[in-house]
């Protein structure tokens, strides 16, 4: 998910000239307010948590656990991995801290959080947009329309930039590979010509898939670093999101406030489109799985989040889950939870009941700006709740406030 897209995408970005769809603009302040409010929410699509938001079952969930300053500019991204926690700026930079929350709070009382436990593995001056860890390795997705590759064990050292050098000359001298990107204007079709807004890696880390506002979506090999795969002209606006299921299928989400699913049909070696979720009413923002695929969510400009269930090979809406009163930027999902990041400063988190249901837990408010990435884990420094009859959570955030807060979410186990 891009840094830019929110609030902004919630207005074509068709409607400005491409060299002013900088990141600069978050910090112009639009009058966004006014815009959000105005958006539809969905009347036509049934409320899955009909009841009132619930509040947390212990008061001190609406605090979080340590808040952690280690960025100057806006963060657009956050990834567990290991033992770490890694953030990514709109300053171009990415750096590790512990995902420790108690480590993280001792490293603040004693003045060492800038020091000793934070590390950059990353640095550029292009801004970050989103960030994937597998392994050793980092890609990061960039304003500037470029993927770049690092080593963990090789702090701020690029080893690689996405289109290769290679895979740039190897097309230069064939027609073929030309596509227009705009009028009288033509670039090979490996490059990105817009800011690069997320990227998904597949499951066994051997192809990364990226999405622009250029409206394509690209496949890399990871063991080359080679460009596969284009799509064009998949959407007719910027692409924010894109996630992949077990099955193959790669899901879409465009300003143009389309949700599209891609797959390779049998016997063909290119995706094509095999289905189109039209319910939203202003641009989508966020897109989550849940780890079987079978149930997608979306966040978009119209303050909702829509549960999509598969029937029958395809995705088909059962309701929404309504409480945020601007644009949803970021979902995660966790076995029966989903965490929602909004533009309204607040993280809510809903589960899944029995049946179709589904209740907000708890509404986490502390950032002074919109909350932009979301990351989440289990709770390992707890075992159950006090008569073990609950499960506790860390749920990560940040934002354009340049925090990062640690919350822990106890959940009570469901009632059969």
């Amino acid at each position: 998910m891009g840094l830019l897209q929110h609030p902004l995408c919630c207005n074509s970005q068709q409607q400005q000239p491409q060299n002013q769809r900088s990141y600069e603009h978050f910090h112009s302040e639009p009058s966004t307010s006014s815009s959000l409010h105005s958006q539809p929410s969905l009347p036509s699509v049934p409320s899955l948590s009909s009841l009132t938001p619930q509040q947390p079952h212990n008061p001190q969930q609406q605090q979080p656990q340590t808040t952690v300053k280690i960025h100057s500019s806006p963060i657009s991204s956050l990834v567990l991995h290991g033992k770490l926690l890694y953030s990514a700026a709109s300053s171009g930079e990415v750096k590790t801290c512990s995902r420790d929350p108690f480590t993280l709070q001792t490293d603040i009382n004693t003045n060492t959080n800038t020091n000793t436990n934070v590390v950059v593995v990353a640095t550029t001056n292009a801004p970050i947009k989103s960030l994937i860890v597998y392994h050793d390795t980092l890609f990061t997705a960039h304003q500037d329309h470029k993927i770049r590759v690092w080593k963990a064990d090789q702090p701020t050292k690029c080893i690689a930039t996405l289109p290769t050098l290679h895979d740039r000359v190897s097309k230069l001298f064939s027609s073929k590979n030309y596509v227009e990107v705009r009028r009288h204007k033509k670039r090979t079709w490996v490059h990105h010509v817009d800011a690069v807004s997320t990227l998904a890696l597949s499951h066994d880390g051997s192809l990364l898939y990226s999405a622009s506002w250029d409206r394509t979506f690209k496949i890399w090999r990871t063991s080359d670093f080679k460009c596969l795969e284009s799509v064009q002209n998949a959407h007719e606006d910027a692409i924010n999101s894109l996630v992949l299921s077990n099955d193959g299928a790669v899901y879409t989400g465009s300003a143009d406030t389309k949700i599209k699913m891609w797959k390779k049909r049998e016997g063909e070696k290119k995706h094509s489109l095999v289905g189109t979720l039209e319910k939203h009413k202003s641009a989508v923002n966020a897109l989550a799985l849940s780890e079987d695929g079978s149930v997608l969510y979306s966040g978009a400009c119209d303050r909702s989040i829509l549960v999509w269930e598969s029937d029958d090979n395809n995705m088909v809406v059962v309701g929404a889950l309504r409480g945020h009163t601007k644009a949803i930027l970021c979902l995660v999902v966790m076995a029966d939870l989903v965490c929602s990041g909004s533009a309204d400063n607040s993280v809510r988190v809903w589960r899944k009941e029995i049946g179709k249901g589904y209740s907000c837990l708890a509404v986490l408010e502390g950032h002074r700006r919109p909350v932009k990435c979301l990351a989440m884990a289990v709770d390992s420094n707890t075992g159950g709740g006090p008569h073990e009859d609950d499960r506790s959570y860390l749920v990560y955030s940040a934002g354009l406030d340049c925090d990062i807060k640690v919350w822990q979410i106890r959940v009570p186990l469901l009632s059969l």
